[in-house]
């Protein structure tokens, strides 16, 4: 298939890999910031067919992982109220909350359905007018046009059951965060290519500025993956901080215009919380007021939820990229997919889900003496 294959293959990828162990003379430390990228860096072993001096940072880039536990809670409380559909993606029903996920919600009577669409969302609420329709609109800038779109129709239709629950967060200001952490290691980011479709990547220049550090845009293929490395490891190794794009075929500078529109009718930037990490300012959307009837949070009236992370879980260390999701003492023991602590182990993006279906259970630093590992 176009786009596959051709990105996949392996005598391309050898060839990439020798020119970045051509060009690298020192240790380097690079982040990709989307969930996807992870985990084809994972599946296909990009980590460890990279020279030893390259560290790939994995970023919070996975959109179910970064949602608050508090957001959980909230939807757990309005998925369990009578009278309501509540509706999602299905890959928000295993993430756990303080106590339950919605899988336990549902078998315990709550009406829970999986959609393929928000706009499937609106359909249900049309066709029961004596039910309150919820759908769980979460994600980065990639879902947000669809899910302003169902608000715009929503309101067009003047559907008076139909309501979402938000948690929408943006790229550009937790790359700001992770750069004006003391603690940060990144010097270069691998950009979500499927975000900068949407949004474009101009956003992306003032903090190429800003923090003097190397941005390529980046898709998800393996070929996508090592490319996107090989311009940032040259900028680095030539003392240049670049913005750059190496997903032309998708991601273009200006973005979709109409759906950039759609998204400033329809929703304002707010502060948002990120599950792990804490609040970062600016770093999300909600919807305007023109839109609040249709906010699930004000018409349910669960704002008031707050929550407490487990102590146990290391997420949000692996989503700031502190450590790897093998270094977390709960990784395949208290936590699995079958058991989860966190978001990151439930999400098919997250970092510790790829490196427990991969069998990523041993540290890289515990796979070679200890003399013979070159650190960033």
């Amino acid at each position: 298939m176009k786009y596959l294959d051709e990105f996949r293959d392996p005598d391309l990828a050898r060839r990439l890999l020798d020119e970045i162990d051509a060009i690298t003379t020192r240790p380097w430390a690079i982040m990709e910031v989307c969930g996807g990228q992870t985990h084809s860096i994972i599946r296909n072993g990009i980590d460890q067919l990279l020279p030893k001096q390259i560290e790939l940072i994995h970023g919070p880039g996975c959109p179910v992982c970064v949602t608050p536990l508090a957001m959980i809670d909230k939807a757990l409380a309005i998925a369990a109220m009578p009278g309501v559909i509540f509706c999602s993606f299905g890959d928000m029903l295993r993430v756990p909350g303080s106590a339950k996920d919605l899988f336990q919600v549902k078998s315990a009577g709550g009406d829970v359905r999986i959609v393929y669409s928000p706009l499937d969302a609106l359909k249900l609420a049309q066709q029961h007018p004596d039910r309150q329709v919820v759908f769980f609109g979460i994600g980065f800038e990639t879902t947000a046009p669809a899910n302003a779109m169902t608000i715009f129709q929503a309101k067009r239709l003047g559907l008076q059951n139909f309501s979402m629950l938000i948690s929408h967060v943006l790229v550009p200001p937790a790359i700001a965060a992770i750069m004006e952490s003391p603690a940060h290691r990144v010097q270069a980011f691998l950009a979500a290519g499927h975000v900068c479709s949407v949004m474009g990547y101009w956003q992306y220049q003032p903090l190429v500025e800003r923090y003097q550090v190397p941005i390529v845009v980046t898709g998800f293929e393996p070929l996508d993956v090592l490319e996107g490395i090989r311009l940032a490891v040259q900028q680095l190794e030539e003392g240049r901080a670049e913005l750059e794009n190496a997903y032309a075929r998708a991601a273009h500078y200006a973005g979709n215009g109409v759906a950039q529109a759609l998204l400033a009718d329809v929703f304002e930037v707010t502060d948002r919380p990120w599950r792990g990490i804490g609040s970062i300012p600016q770093s999300g959307w909600q919807l305007r007021p023109a839109y609040h009837a249709f906010d699930a949070e004000i018409r349910f009236a669960v704002a008031h939820i707050h929550t407490h992370e487990s102590p146990v879980c290391r997420s949000g260390d692996v989503l700031q990229g502190w450590i790897k999701p093998n270094a977390c003492p709960a990784f395949g023991k208290a936590c699995t997919p079958r058991t989860p602590l966190g978001a990151t182990m439930v999400s098919s993006e997250g970092a510790c889900a790829a490196y427990y279906q991969y069998g990523r259970f041993i540290q890289s630093d515990e796979l070679l003496p200890q003399d013979s590992v070159t650190r960033g």
